[in-house]
């Protein structure tokens, strides 16, 4: 067999051409990649057309396999779809000196716009105090949290990138958010493996492939705009925001012979930061507020323990997470058991290398189910119940298990984690510190269910929020 012969981990037979993706019937889910891995073991080999894809399931192959030969694995797909979308540049699907040199230079900025510090999180205490006023209006009617939620976690990124806030009303960042929602869809949907298998054919696909192209042009557009108003007005003598340090950065290199610092990754640059740091968490926000929905009895102890430790006129910064282990561990079983990332996007090996005593040749793709480790038997007590105790000794201390990788692992880990958890924790603390959140009058049953995407997000939902 093919794959014997060439010393890859066991895996389906595969089909000329389209390879072994039928096996799971064109979708990296939950089911599929657990009947994958229960027949050919933790660490298994699926054909990408004619390229070997090496899938990692449970926690010890997830950690090993991303975190062994660290290195060898941070490489990207150079694949079809990436190549539509970022043409290798910016932080997310870019490769070799472009990744070091965007990656390292947007942790030092956003270290140096406050994240993980008190200058971020005055951005993130005035959206979550926004969403306060926004449920306070409603007034305890039935309401449907997600464009809220989004707003308010978009925004935080918003004041980080671009310097500035949106209004709820402002059309142009609605069609923005809109954008954003169509380019996710489409990355876990049965039309981009076609699109990644036959690109030839395309030019002749229907809707889907065409809209989410044209949303990456459009948010491309925005950015642009933004970029160009930050140009006329000039340079600050202080930088306050990501396109400032950006500009500053092309400025300061334009003279370096191999500098990557140009227009297109800034645009590029700036179009990640903000996938990556409004997606992700806004979901995690969703399934919070339904998770207390549906644990009437959890969001009670959150807000007893808020009660007894803070003030209800005190502003919640993420410095209170040390005297309120119940509610951060609430936070990070909702991080474990919502797990809205099922996959990490696609690594590459950048030279020969090990995985799992397994060599992988130079150009191996290596996918990781990173959902696997946050639901690994062997590591959570309940993996499959929603149970705070994961996140506590026996003593009641906050503690995070060595299975927790909701952030991922090695050269690719999340450059955002702290800003995620700093977001997570002020926002739902303050909402919370200010609600008993309730199923709407007449509503007997919280659907708890996954709809299925690049995420994976709740089914719409519409709460009450009573002050209390």
């Amino acid at each position: 067999m093919q794959w014997k012969s060439r010393g890859f981990p066991p895996g389906p037979t595969p089909f000329p051409i389209i390879g072994g993706l039928w096996r799971i019937k064109f979708r990296a889910d939950h089911g599929n990649l657990r009947k994958l891995a229960k027949r050919y073991g933790n660490i298994c080999t699926l054909w990408l057309g004619h390229k070997p894809m090496v899938v990692l399931y449970g926690f010890r192959a997830v950690k090993d396999g991303l975190t062994t030969n660290s290195e060898d694995v941070s490489g990207r797909l150079q694949t079809y779809v990436f190549n539509k979308m970022a043409n290798g540049k910016g932080i997310l699907v870019s490769n070799g000196l472009i990744w070091k040199q965007q990656r390292h230079f947007g942790i030092g900025a956003l270290r140096k716009l406050g994240m993980g510090n008190k200058g971020m999180e005055r951005g993130i205490q005035t959206e979550a105090r926004y969403l306060v006023e926004f449920f306070r209006d409603k007034d305890g009617r039935a309401v449907d949290p997600s464009f809220p939620v989004v707003h308010a976690v978009s925004n935080v990124i918003c004041a980080v990138v671009f310097g500035h806030r949106f209004s709820l009303e402002d059309e142009t960042f609605r069609r923005l958010i809109e954008a954003y929602n169509c380019i996710v869809a489409f990355g876990n949907s049965y039309f981009y493996y076609v699109c990644e298998v036959f690109p030839w054919a395309v030019e002749h696909l229907p809707g889907p492939v065409k809209k989410a192209s044209f949303s990456c042009d459009f948010v491309r557009s925005f950015i642009r705009q933004e970029i160009k108003s930050h140009r006329e007005r000039g340079t600050r003598d202080e930088p306050e925001d990501f396109i400032d340090y950006y500009l500053d950065q092309i400025e300061k290199t334009k003279n370096t012979p191999n500098s990557t610092f140009d227009e297109d990754n800034m645009v590029q640059s700036v179009f990640d930061l903000f996938l990556g740091g409004s997606e992700t968490t806004a979901t995690t926000l969703r399934w919070a507020l339904l998770y207390m929905v549906a644990y009437p009895d959890i969001q009670e102890k959150v807000q007893k323990e808020l009660d007894a430790v803070l003030s209800p006129s005190h502003l919640i910064c993420y410095e209170d997470r040390k005297k309120l282990p119940y509610t951060n561990a609430v936070i990070h079983e909702i991080m474990r058991f919502g797990s809205i990332v099922l996959i990490t996007i696609p690594r590459e090996a950048v030279k020969d290398t090990t995985v799992l005593g397994y060599r992988l040749p130079k150009g191996t793709v290596v996918m990781a189910n990173i959902d696997s480790a946050l639901f690994d038997p062997g590591y959570w007590e309940t993996p499959h119940q929603f149970n705070p105790g994961h996140f506590l000794d026996k003593d009641g201390n906050f503690v995070i298990p060595e299975a927790f990788l909701a952030f991922s692992a090695g050269h690719r880990v999340c450059l955002g984690e702290v800003l995620a958890k700093m977001e997570l924790f002020i926002i739902f603390c303050s909402l919370l510190q200010a609600f008993k959140f309730t199923l709407p009058e007449g509503v007997k049953e919280v659907n708890t269910s996954v709809v299925f995407g690049s995420t994976m997000k709740p089914h719409p939902y519409k709460l009450c929020a009573v002050l209390r």
